[in-house]
């Protein structure tokens, strides 16, 4: 267990900031400290001698004038104790020298100053304080007594992360869960930060891969392959490779893929996960959990067919593909996925349909086996819709899939901001992004799937992932601070109960299809629930024209919601629509 002492030093009376930081470093295992306020060098120098600490914090709040006094002659001291303990002389400048020389400043900070016991074990030092304090103490070459320096506004992860690098890589191995649900409670009450990567070359993307660990801001790396690799990993002959590259990163062997897991055992060794393949879907499944250790499985319940035109599956053949993938999973433990309403969500579908649909998922995860189901909630999705009108959606979706709860299927939540609210201005994607966070933090999420402000224009590199996690962390760290509670809007409230009511008129809608009473359960019928996408009790705009559906649907927005609508443009319940297709 390695040991932490911390203190303010000096005139500081202020311990709130030292306190906490020891307290996290409780929490993660040290042995730790707390040795006063206002403390000299002579009472740091005796602690040390008395608790051989491998980390000492300081606290430092008060004015940069006399902030160089206070550590000028804390670092006359150490190098007079390391010395006679080591017999080795720490080779230094005055601050009388280092005043007349610019370039002896910067060279002094640069130079790492290396304090250890005799048995060589190397004892660090961190400074909590401000900025104007930290850039004197640069000024005057005294920077470097220090490891690390925190000038306030650092989240909880960013401290936690380096408190967590302080420990050997297989030590911290060892701490960090590989398993997505231990990992969940592990990093409580944050969520995880999960984020889709994959650049269109092979080897930058094991060198982001690695960018992106090191950062130590996320938890879960959805690698995101090319189109070839979804459709013909299995069937490499029928790849056109000017498409290679194409959508993500192309993968084309489990060496690959045995590549991409070594480049994230590093930093905080994130969990990994691929988007399921369009084609040979059950073969791929083993395939990722042999090679990455797949974090979760992530399928559609009817899509990457002749539905979206991603694979030659029919639309009926794809569900039963789709549910043996889901009971594949389920008899390993391996927590699943069906991202299923934001596709009809994205083809402008009414959101009662949404709703429904995000039921009908989670219903068949559950008689497919599923116990831990990963609920994915996409929000600003189609970007028409207002915030009151999404969180109504949200929450609809949550009443319905978590009464499906019981001691074999639980639900995870996990939120996203949606892609298409992206824009072609950077500024205003990062405000989307940081009001979105917010929004969705209303729903206390287990996972955050981060979605980087230039994903509007291009796939993301590490620099935008870091980035744009950090301003998620930002939002994450002000909601858990206290935050109003948005659901209990009377507007919130009322859309829900609607959307609630409309999505089990479909489900009962396509329940009444198996009138001959031919299937034991007909929501789980791959026969049933096609029938009802090509009937249109689940349809969408932007089907027109798709042979496998229906595509009649019109829907418009009135006052940020998404509704079904007649040929005059006016609302249509779905009690109206409903008896209007049979």
């Amino acid at each position: 267990m390695k040991k932490i002492i911390g203190a303010s030093v000096g005139s500081c009376i202020h311990v709130a900031g030292i306190i906490n930081f020891l307290k996290i470093a409780s929490e993660l295992g040290f042995e730790t400290k707390f040795i006063g306020s206002a403390v000299n060098s002579k009472k740091i120098i005796e602690e040390i001698d008395r608790f051989s600490p491998d980390i000492i914090g300081l606290s430092y709040r008060l004015s940069p004038e006399s902030a160089v006094g206070v550590f000028s002659e804390l670092k006359e001291s150490l190098e007079k104790y390391f010395s006679q303990k080591t017999n080795k002389a720490f080779p230094s400048l005055s601050r009388q020298e280092i005043s007349k020389n610019n370039a002896e400043k910067t060279k002094i900070n640069k130079k790492e100053l290396n304090y250890k016991y005799p048995d060589g074990e190397k004892i660090k030092f961190i400074l909590g304080t401000t900025k104007p304090v930290m850039y004197a103490l640069k000024e005057n070459g005294i920077l470097n007594i220090f490891d690390k320096v925190f000038t306030g506004g650092e989240s909880f992860d960013e401290i936690k992360n380096y408190l967590l690098s302080q420990n050997s890589q297989k030590e911290l191995l060892n701490i960090l869960p590989q398993n997505l649900i231990e990992r969940i409670n592990y990093k409580k009450p944050y969520p995880l930060l999960r984020h889709h990567f994959g650049r269109p070359s092979f080897n930058e993307t094991l060198e982001g891969i690695k960018i992106i660990a090191d950062s130590k801001l996320i938890d879960v790396i959805s690698i995101g392959p090319d189109q070839n690799t979804q459709e013909f990993f299995f069937n490499p002959s029928k790849m056109d490779h000017n498409q290679d590259g194409a959508g993500g990163v192309p993968i084309r062997s489990e060496e690959d893929l045995k590549k991409i897991y070594e480049a994230s055992r590093t930093g905080n060794f994130p969990l990994l996960r691929c988007y399921s393949g369009t084609n040979n879907i059950l073969q791929f499944a083993e395939v990722l959990v042999k090679n990455i250790n797949n974090a979760w499985c992530a399928i559609p319940l009817c899509w990457y067919n002749e539905l979206d035109n991603r694979s030659g599956r029919t639309l009926k053949d794809a569900i039963s593909e789709n549910q043996l993938v889901m009971k594949w999973h389920a008899q390993k433990n391996i927590p699943v996925e069906v991202n299923e309403s934001h596709h009809w969500s994205l083809r402008y579908a009414p959101d009662s349909i949404a709703v429904a649909a995000a039921y009908l998922a989670a219903y068949n995860a559950k008689k497919m086996g599923v116990k831990n189901y990963i609920s994915q909630y996409m929000f600003n999705t189609p970007p028409e819709t207002s915030f009151t009108m999404d969180l109504a959606k949200m929450l609809a979706k949550i009443d319905l899939i978590e009464s499906l709860h019981d001691e074999n299927f639980i639900s995870w939540r996990q939120t996203r901001t949606g892609l298409f609210s992206m824009e072609a201005n950077f500024n205003k994607n990062k405000g989307q992004l940081a009001s979105s966070t917010l929004l969705q933090m209303q729903l206390d999420p287990s996972i955050v799937h981060v979605v980087a402000y230039c994903e509007s224009e291009y796939a993301a590199k590490p620099e935008d992932i870091i980035e744009s996690a950090q301003i998620v962390t930002k939002v994450i760290d002000n909601y858990l601070n206290g935050c109003p509670d948005m659901k209990n809007d009377k507007d919130v409230q009322e859309r829900k109960k609607q959307l609630i009511n409309d999505a089990r008129l479909i489900i009962n809608k396509i329940k009444e299809l198996d009138f001959e009473h031919k299937f034991e359960d007909p929501l789980i019928s791959p026969e049933i629930i096609s029938k009802a996408i090509k009937l249109g009790i689940l349809d969408a705009p932007h089907l027109k024209g798709v042979k496998a559906a229906c595509g009649k649907i019109l829907t418009k927005f009135f006052n940020g919601a998404n509704y079904a609508i007649d040929k005059n443009g006016n609302i249509l319940s779905e009690k109206e629509r409903l008896n209007i297709i049979y």
